[in-house]
C-alpha cells in the first residue's frame, strides 16, 4: 500500500516522534511508503498478535499475574515487542492495515475494537506512573489531582491522590461504584485512571473504524489490495492440511466411528446429517469433503464414499457420475486447473458462506441458534456445567474457544495444550489424545501452511464454488 513519504531517513521523519511515545491512540495514519510483501507481512504478525490476545484472554484472568507473563512470553516469541522505536513503527502501521480489513462488517469491528482494547490495556498498565502521566497529557486527558478525605460511616476512607473527572467520563465506574461523586466531578483513584483512558481508545477507535469503512470503495478499487483485504479478515495463520501424508490410512469403515470421536461438531453434524438425508448441498459438500480429504481419505475412496450414501437417496449411480463425481475429481486436483484445494479453515468456516435453509454447513457455535446448540451438545452427552462454559465462550463471540472446550470435555483434558484453529487440527489433536499422546494416523509433522496470494485464494474458492453449485 502507498504511503506518501516525505522524509526517508527515520531522524527527519515527522511521524519519528509518534514512536518515540511507548503508547499511542493511533490518531495519526502512516505517511510512508511501504512494499506490498511488507505491508500483508505486518497484517498476518498483527493479526496473530491479536488472535494471542483473545486466547489468553479467555484462558487466564485478564491483567492477572498469570496473564501478564503468559503475555510477556507470546509476544517475545511473536517477535512484536513495542518499546524499541523499530517495533513501534510496525506495531504503528500495522494497525492501520488491519483497520482497512476489520472495519467491513460489524461482527468484525467489534472483534477488532475488543482485542485492540485488551492489548492497550496490557500495555498502560505496564507503563511507570511518569509515563503513564506523559501519555496522559499528550493526548490532552489532563485530570487535576487532588489530596482528597471523605467520611463514610462507620469508616473513613482516604483516596491518594484520586483524579478530578468529569462524571460523564467515568460512567463505568460510577455505575459499579468505584469513585466519590461532587458537583459532576467523579474523585478516581490512580489505579482506576485506565478505565477512562481505555473507554476513551474504545471511542476514537470506533468512530475510526467507521470512518475507514466509508473509504473502503476507493481501497477496494486497488485490485492488489482488495483481495489481500478480503482474506485478511478470515486468514487461517497455521499449518497446511492440504498434502495428504497418509492417504488410504483411514478405512472407510472407520469414518462413523471417527466422527463420533474425533471429528469436531460442524463435521460430526455434516456427517450425521448426509447419513440421515443421504444428500448434502453443495456447501456442506465442500466442507466435509474437503476435510475428508484433509484427515486421508483418498481420491478412490472419496468417489466410493459419497456415491454409497447418494445413491441411498434420490441420486441414481449414473446421475451421480454425470453431476458429482468431477466435482470430487477437482476437489482432489485431478480435473480443472488441477489445483490442490486447501481444507476450510475455522475463520472460513465461521465467516463466509453462512447456511440457510436446508444447510448444514458452517460452525455450529456461530451459526446455530443457542438453544437448539444446547439441546445438541445434550444429545452428544455433554456435562451441563460445561454446556454453560461452552454457551458462555458463543454469547461472547469466541466461536473457536467454545469449539476448543467442546474438544476437552468430549476428550477429559484439563487444559488442551494447543489453540485452535483448523477442524483438521482437531482431528489430529483428537488422535493424539486417544492414542496416548501420539498421532497414530500422521506419519511426520504437518508442514506449514505457504502464504498464496490473495487473487490466488480468491480464484480458487471462485472455482470450486461454481462446482458444487447443482444444489
Amino acid at each position: 500500500m502507498q504511503f506518501q513519504r516525505r522524509h526517508r531517513k527515520l531522524g527527519t521523519n515527522p511521524q519519528s516522534e509518534l514512536y518515540v511515545q511507548p503508547l499511542q491512540f493511533y490518531g495519526e495514519p502512516p505517511l510512508e511508503n511501504i512494499s506490498l510483501a511488507e505491508f500483508e507481512t505486518f497484517a498476518v504478525e498483527r493479526l496473530k498478535l491479536l488472535k494471542t490476545v483473545e486466547n489468553l484472554g479467555v484462558s487466564y484472568v485478564k491483567h492477572g499475574s498469570q496473564y501478564k507473563l503468559k503475555m510477556d512470553n507470546e509476544l517475545r516469541l511473536l517477535h512484536f515487542p513495542y518499546r524499541p522505536d523499530t517495533k513501534r513503527r510496525k506495531d504503528h502501521i500495522s494497525h492501520f492495515i488491519l483497520r482497512l480489513a476489520y472495519c467491513q462488517t460489524e461482527d468484525l469491528r467489534r472483534w477488532f475494537i475488543q482485542q485492540e482494547v485488551d492489548l492497550f490495556r496490557y500495555r498502560f498498565t505496564d507503563l511507570p506512573p511518569q509515563q503513564k502521566l506523559e501519555f496522559l497529557h499528550k493526548n490532552n486527558l489532563k485530570y487535576n489531582t487532588v489530596r482528597f478525605f471523605f467520611f463514610r460511616k462507620p469508616t473513613l476512607f482516604v483516596m491518594k491522590l484520586p483524579s478530578e473527572v468529569p462524571f460523564q467520563d467515568a460512567l463505568d465506574l460510577v455505575r459499579s461504584r468505584k469513585v466519590y461523586l461532587k458537583a459532576g466531578f467523579a474523585f478516581v483513584p490512580q489505579q482506576d485512571i485506565v478505565t477512562i483512558v481505555l473507554n476513551d481508545f474504545r471511542t476514537r477507535l470506533s468512530k475510526a473504524l467507521a470512518l475507514t469503512a466509508r473509504s473502503l470503495p476507493a481501497v477496494h478499487s486497488d485490485e492488489r489490495l482488495h483481495p489481500l483485504l478480503n482474506h485478511l479478515s478470515h486468514a487461517y495463520l497455521g499449518q497446511d492440511y492440504s498434502i495428504q501424508k497418509n492417504v488410504g490410512k483411514i478405512s472407510l469403515e472407520q469414518i462413523d466411528s471417527l466422527s463420533g470421536k474425533s471429528f469436531p461438531l460442524c463435521m460430526r453434524q455434516l456427517h450425521q446429517a448426509l447419513r440421515e438425508n443421504h444428500h448434502l448441498r453443495h456447501g456442506g459438500r465442500m466442507q466435509y469433503g474437503l476435510f475428508l480429504k484433509g484427515i486421508g481419505i483418498s481420491l478412490e475412496q472419496a468417489l466410493q464414499f459419497w456415491r454409497s450414501e447418494f445413491i441411498r437417496g434420490k441420486v441414481d449411480a449414473d446421475k451421480f457420475d454425470k453431476a458429482y463425481a468431477y466435482g470430487i475429481r477437482h476437489m482432489y486436483g485431478k480435473e480443472g486447473k488441477r489445483a490442490d484445494y486447501t481444507p476450510y479453515s475455522c475463520m472460513k468456516v465461521i465467516l463466509s458462506n453462512p447456511p440457510s435453509q436446508g444447510d448444514h454447513h458452517g460452525c455450529p457455535f456461530r451459526h446455530s441458534d443457542p438453544e437448539l446448540l444446547k439441546q445438541k451438545l445434550q444429545f452428544y452427552k455433554v456435562s451441563p456445567s460445561s454446556i454453560t462454559q461452552i454457551l458462555e465462550l458463543v454469547k461472547g463471540m469466541h466461536f473457536q474457544l467454545a469449539c476448543q472446550k467442546y474438544f476437552e470435555v468430549t476428550h477429559n483434558v484439563e487444559d488442551s495444550s494447543f489453540s485452535l484453529s483448523h477442524p483438521n487440527q482437531y482431528f489430529i489433536e483428537s488422535q493424539k489424545v486417544l492414542g496416548g499422546g501420539k498421532d497414530p494416523k500422521r506419519e511426520v509433522d504437518v508442514p506449514q501452511k505457504v502464504q498464496e496470494t490473495p487473487q490466488h485464494l480468491a480464484e480458487t474458492s471462485e472455482d470450486l464454488e461454481a462446482l458444487f453449485k447443482d444444489g
